[in-house]
């Protein structure tokens, strides 16, 4: 293993820049809710990218949080769709890896790590989306040897190519469950993929739960409060500034393209290649004090900052011919809004709106 030329502050493996060259190559092809991403994923496991970070004793290979973010950070750059893809099937090998649950982890993580079945995550219900709701969105109702699942989880990455599910519900007293879900089960419904302003191509859908019946040897955490503060990740991670830093590394790589040919352009170029170097220290400094210093919403605000005026920037330069419909200016301005949706925790939200409506905070 070798340091890459790209700059990244911890050794990845040889042949992923060779990986992430393919995946920029077939990137323009993941454009509607049609082109699931599965030849990237097949690249992804003959990689070895899909058992990074897992358990060795379930085929897993030995990656730091460090390495497997600084691998979201330059596969982002390459291709936003699958990456996004990788971050939510790894979060539920992540959660079924973290469970105490060795059937399920015995059970289900050698074929993951192999590429060889899908899983993904609903949980959003659980940190950010709906919480302001008086009902549950998923209602979990405690039998004897099971839970029974009713509601909605509004947002599964990937729902049709997975055979596991990792979400939960909360019961009536306001404990949650986190379950190891087969979409197989009766009363699943996996609704259509959603047409979204960018990457449609993740299949992101709605699932809907009808008396789902789950055996309690599905469970991987709870009955407990906050269910979603055990296992690791979570919503606001530096995982999702991991992917908006990587974007923009991308976004300036073609703005680049435009400096060449426009001596005005380069002292804006300079100014945001020093802002994203900036970006990149801070990512890496929350990675090692576990998002203390600097904190992980400070480094998501900006990082979101920096991602939506970079692919503006970019916007702009190219003139007419970025706004037509498959030029890469008017898909990384789609793309970076995604950040202002995904995982975006309240503080963040808020700070975004006040930045765009140049609010100053006294003192």
């Amino acid at each position: 293993m070798n340091q890459p030329a790209s700059g990244l502050p911890v050794e990845l493996p040889d042949d992923l820049e060779r990986l992430c060259a393919q995946l920029e190559e077939l990137s323009p092809q993941l454009q509607n809710i049609d082109d699931w991403p599965a030849e990237q994923i097949r690249l992804l496991a003959d990689a070895g990218v899909l058992a990074w970070g897992l358990p060795a004793e379930f085929g897993g290979h030995l990656a730091t949080d460090v390495q497997v973010m600084a691998a979201y950070e330059r596969l982002a750059a390459a291709c936003l769709t699958t990456t996004f893809v990788l971050t939510q099937r790894n979060a539920a090998c992540q959660r079924i890896a973290a469970s105490a649950n060795f059937e399920m982890k015995s059970g289900l993580l050698p074929a993951l790590c192999r590429g060889e079945t899908f899983a993904t995550v609903g949980i959003s219900h659980l940190t950010t989306s709906r919480q302001h709701l008086a009902q549950p969105a998923v209602l979990a109702v405690e039998a004897s040897d099971e839970f029974v699942l009713n509601g909605t989880v509004p947002w599964v990455t990937g729902a049709a190519a997975a055979e596991h599910i990792v979400t939960g519900g909360t019961l009536a007293d306001g404990r949650q469950v986190l379950m190891a879900v087969p979409t197989a089960l009766a009363g699943v419904d996996r609704q259509p993929p959603m047409r979204l302003l960018a990457l449609s191509a993740s299949q992101t859908a709605t699932l809907a739960l009808d008396n789902v019946r789950v055996p309690n040897r599905n469970l991987l955490f709870g009955p407990i409060e906050q269910v979603m503060k055990h296992g690791g990740g979570g919503a606001g991670s530096l995982t999702t500034s991991a992917l908006a830093v990587g974007l923009t590394s991308s976004i300036l790589g073609r703005l680049k393209g435009e400096a060449q040919r426009r001596a005005d352009l380069v002292p804006i170029l300079k100014a945001l290649e020093a802002e994203h170097a900036t970006a990149r220290t801070d990512l890496y400094s929350a990675a090692v004090t576990n998002g203390l210093t600097p904190s992980a919403e400070s480094v998501r605000h900006k990082a979101n900052s920096l991602v939506l005026r970079a692919a503006q920037a970019y916007l702009a330069a190219s003139k007419g011919a970025g706004f037509v419909v498959g030029h890469p200016a008017e898909r990384t301005v789609r793309e970076a809004m995604f950040f202002l949706v995904w995982s975006c925790p309240a503080p963040v939200v808020s700070a975004a709106l006040r930045e765009f409506a140049c609010v100053i905070d006294e003192g």
